[in-house]
């Protein structure tokens, strides 16, 4: 899915097709109504070996909001029942920063 105007913020999720943690992001999002690109990494060693260098996580999903890496589902999830997921998308009151936990990164 490709963001709107009303998802002003970019959310990217790296998946593998077998990965259940990757369908209960998709999921999450989906129900919140955040569109979302998503990347299937399955089989795809170089691309692994990127998100492995700039998150310094091996499992799937990466999920990256803009430019910041916030981890796999469990952040995603603890995001999302604090009300941080809403306002780092610009749908809460104010836009939270950046915690010591998330990587800003460019993505290729």
């Amino acid at each position: 899915m490709r963001p709107t105007s009303s998802d002003p913020v970019e959310v990217t999720i790296y998946t593998t097709r077998v990965c259940p943690y990757c369908h209960a992001a998709k999921r999450l999002l989906e129900r919140r109504g955040v569109a979302f690109v998503e990347v299937d990494v399955t089989g795809d060693d170089t691309r692994r070996a990127w998100l492995r260098d700039v998150t310094g996580r091996q499992t799937v999903p990466q999920i990256f909001l803009g430019p910041d890496a916030i981890g796999g589902f469990d952040d995603l999830a603890a995001l999302d029942r604090s009300g941080d997921l809403a306002s780092r998308l610009g749908r809460g009151e104010a836009a939270a920063g950046t915690t010591s936990s998330e990587t800003k990164v460019a993505r290729p």
